[in-house]
């Protein structure tokens, strides 16, 4: 099919997910419907991302409502493979190889070591089996948007992909301002509502940043402290870092901040540019 799609010139849209759809992932296809000639949507949870085999276990699985999802808005192709048709038995129990250039060390890398090793390894394999014209990404794992960016235009591996445009899309957010993710899933009523509070507290930290004096260190312990001082929340990182290098920063120019937060036991991540 990719191959027929290649000979007669049409585009191919690829958007990567884990499944568990919801209306962030949709925008990403709705996008790709509109921009190329075909649409190709894969569902893979991917095991060699996870370092926690609990939390792969427990990742939201529902691929008859996924594909019923992708069909109503309009993707031509839904990729939906076991980890026996992604991996042999040694590339499943082995690190892939990739020079991360140091943006794996930080935040999301430090706190899951070997996650974007997988993530590259998957990742990779998808543009080598669907060939995209353009591929896309939500900017909620804006780590791991830093890195495929940095593994398509800058690695080794550079190149290898032709022309490849990765297309980098906003955050999607319920009405109440809470990240949209698949593990929102997991999260009671009362605990959606406990939640609020990370992306609140984040769109306060753009005006403590304008603020006289205000400096980075001040506001980055002012969103940690002001989270953890919600009941059932409790932050694992606040960092605010430059948006390329993912290194801190003593500047609020081109920075980002990037958090993870435990709602109860599940793990949430949002991130707020200055």
């Amino acid at each position: 099919m990719v191959e027929a799609c290649k000979a007669t010139g049409k585009t191919i849209g690829l958007v990567p997910t884990m499944g568990a759809l919801h209306e962030g992932h949709a925008s990403l296809v709705r996008r790709a419907v509109n921009e190329n000639n075909v649409c190709f949507v894969s569902v893979f949870v991917n095991p060699t991302q996870f370092n926690n085999k609990e939390d792969l276990a427990k990742y939201p699985r529902n691929i008859q409502r996924d594909a019923e999802l992708l069909e109503t808005i309009g993707a031509d192709f839904v990729f939906a493979p076991t980890p026996e048709e992604m991996y042999s038995e040694e590339e499943m129990n082995t690190t892939f190889d990739f020079d991360f250039a140091g943006l794996d060390k930080v935040m999301e890398g430090k706190m899951r070591p070997g996650h974007f090793n997988g993530v590259v390894q998957v990742v990779s394999r998808l543009f080598y089996l669907v060939q995209p014209d353009k591929a896309y990404f939500g900017e909620k794992d804006f780590q791991q948007l830093a890195i495929i960016h940095h593994m398509v235009e800058r690695s080794s591996m550079a190149g290898t992909f032709g022309n490849l445009q990765i297309i980098d899309c906003p955050i999607v957010r319920e009405a109440s301002g809470l990240a949209l993710s698949s593990r929102n899933e997991r999260l009671s009523e009362a605990e959606k509502k406990t939640a609020l509070a990370i992306s609140k507290t984040l769109f306060a930290s753009l005006e403590w940043a304008k603020e006289e004096g205000a400096t980075v260190e001040a506001v980055q312990q002012r969103v940690i402290d002001t989270i953890n001082a919600v009941e059932g929340l409790e932050v694992e990182y606040y960092e605010i870092v430059d948006q390329t290098s993912l290194l801190p920063t003593n500047t609020f120019d081109h920075a980002i901040g990037c958090v993870t937060v435990y709602c109860g036991p599940v793990r949430l991540i949002d991130n707020i540019k200055y």
